[in-house]
């Protein structure tokens, strides 16, 4: 009686702890004979896998009272699909351990692992015991290998391979198609294409896809007219092409005749309309689609954060969870939102933001404890920056370019700098971001002869330093008094300088009374076309500071229009 009310629970998608209720009355039942098809059916109506699930698995995998090589095939075919690369093959290792034999599906399963993490020993020792098995000479274990080398961008090995195949199928064909595609090699690509004795859709969408990322629109257009069906991977891939050319009108019209769209199609578009800035736009393909998930609410919300409007991120955030549009908000959801937060630099929203996470019982992984960094470092949090900073399994560029710019803006110098080089020591090249946020703390530390060692550092790391870095110099050079440096520096730059550069040496020369070098200063600052009421209120205190007072009625006349034909040469 127990075995049937067992087989219908089975059916259902169980959660962890209504699997382990079940697999309790599986072994104390000794109903060892269905505790395969338990593992089996759970591992395949997964829907997706965490870590707690994994785990699970794997457990109930190694102690299972009778195996064989099919579950352990299941196993590692489930983890490959959901992305789970390092257990595939740490499965595949175990299994061979066992003694048991592989089977095409583990086989192929685990060269895909290999290729996606990359893991080349891997994929070479699958790839000998190919040669071991008489079973496995077969053209789906022959094409996965070829696949493996292709993936790899060993384009040699894996043309000899597919020339050695005595038989291929038209997936042996569209494997070394995007081979050549991912190796940038659209001749090699075009030549296969045409040599096809048979192609599916998948060719011709691979073809299209191929010319599309190259840029060459023009031939992915003819293509796509060629084509004797279509599918709407098809239209993505000419929509998602002309997005990344920025012609967004051609992708719009695309997206237009499209005969049936999807929420790829919609989240191509409102990705493209975000990189340009046109959020109006966005909007409106937003509003005009019925059935909206996650992925499109992202999207939606990314384009708001990415455009300076934070409170309409967070308003639509809000407007989801109200409205139920959702069953929940995934991590990628939380991060736009975190983003949209910082901008804000509003403390209460972080510790709310925080409080929701831990609610939901969402997992914190690497990426959404990076963007929780960033926020409190923005909101003035150091402390609490520091704990979500010192949590990271693994602190890549952006954990330490967020600490970095935290702690120099937030009157922390020393740490600044010290975070900075503690991630040159690891190994972590900085980028302009961290440069920008290690020079700030420099300036507000007033060591000018470090903050110099800094500047040179950019350009034997090989970046070109920026006007706001130039800037950042002037002010830390000026504060200290060293106006003449200052102006040489400004002089010698390569690119030339915005208005901040030229009101930092400005500010200085008020500073340190400065009167010749704040009039060459002010004149810049007035060229460029700047709001000059700030940079006329510095140049009229020079004035006043040295007893200059025509000058400043001169000044104070100018800005209030009563001299228009006034200039500073």
């Amino acid at each position: 009686m127990l075995i049937p009310q067992i087989n219908f629970a089975l059916k259902r998608c169980l959660t962890v702890n209504q699997a382990k209720q079940i697999h309790a009355q599986i072994v104390v039942n000794y109903l060892n004979e269905v505790e395969i098809d338990f593992l089996r059916q759970f591992v395949e109506s997964r829907p997706n896998l965490t870590p707690s699930v994994v785990c699970y698995v794997r457990n109930v995998l190694l102690n299972l009272k009778y195996t064989d090589c099919s579950i352990w095939s299941c196993v590692i075919r489930s983890f490959a699909s959901h992305g789970m690369f390092k257990d595939t093959l740490a499965l595949y290792i175990q299994m061979q351990r066992l003694g048991f034999s592989p089977t095409t599906y583990a086989i192929s399963s685990t060269l895909k692992s290999c290729a996606r993490l990359p893991c080349k020993v891997g994929g070479l020792s699958i790839h000998a015991q190919v040669h071991k098995y008489d079973n496995l000479q077969s053209v789906f274990v022959q094409t996965a290998v070829m696949d493996f080398y292709a993936k790899l961008g060993d384009m040699k090995a894996a043309r000899m391979l597919f020339d050695e195949m005595g038989e291929k199928n038209v997936v042996s064909w569209n494997s070394l198609l995007s081979g050549y595609l991912k190796s940038r090699d659209l001749a090699m690509a075009k030549q296969l294409f045409d040599e096809m004795p048979l192609r599916d859709i998948v060719s011709w969408n691979s073809m299209i896809s191929g010319y599309a990322r190259s840029g060459d629109m023009e031939k992915a257009q003819l293509l796509f007219e060629e084509m004797p069906d279509k599918n709407k991977a098809s239209w993505n891939a000419m929509i998602s092409g002309y997005v990344e050319c920025g012609k967004m009108a051609m992708a719009r019209r695309f997206f237009e005749s499209m005969p049936q769209r999807n929420n790829i199609s919609c989240i191509t578009v409102i990705s493209g309309y975000a990189k340009c800035g046109d959020v109006n736009s966005a909007r409106d393909v937003f509003y005009r689609m019925l059935d909206k998930d996650v992925l499109v609410f992202n999207a939606m919300i990314a384009c708001y954060a990415q455009n300076s409007q934070p409170k309409e991120a967070i308003n639509l955030f809000n407007e989801m969870l109200t409205a139920n549009m959702i069953s929940q908000p995934d991590k990628m959801t939380l991060a736009c939102v975190i983003s949209a937060c910082s901008q804000l630099g509003d403390l209460d929203s972080s510790s709310w933001m925080e409080s929701y996470i831990r609610r939901s019982g969402i997992e914190v992984d690497d990426h959404l404890a990076t963007a929780l960094v960033d926020l409190y470092a923005k909101c003035g949090n150091i402390d609490k920056a520091y704990q979500w900073f010192h949590s990271l399994g693994k602190r890549d560029l952006v954990a330490y370019t967020a600490m970095i710019s935290g702690c120099g803006i937030n009157g922390k110098p020393h740490d600044a700098i010290k975070l900075f080089e503690e991630m040159i020591t690891v190994g972590i090249s900085p980028n302009l971001v961290t440069f920008t946020g290690v020079l700030t703390a420099y300036n507000y530390a007033g060591l000018v002869e470090e903050g110099y060692l800094c500047f040179s550092l950019m350009g034997k790391l090989g970046l070109m330093p920026s006007a706001d870095h130039y800037g950042i110099m002037v002010d830390l050079l000026g504060r200290t008094g060293r106006l003449d440096e200052a102006y040489e520096l400004i002089k010698s730059m390569p690119i030339p300088p915005h208005s901040g550069v030229w009101g930092a040496l400005l500010l200085a020369c008020r500073l340190h009374n400065n009167v010749e070098l704040g009039e060459i200063a002010a004149k810049h600052c007035f060229d460029l076309g700047a709001d000059t009421t700030g940079y006329s209120a510095l140049l009229a205190n020079i004035y006043a500071t040295n007893d200059k007072w025509n000058d400043v009625n001169h000044v104070r006349s100018v800005e209030s229009g009563k001299v228009p034909g006034f200039s500073w040469v």
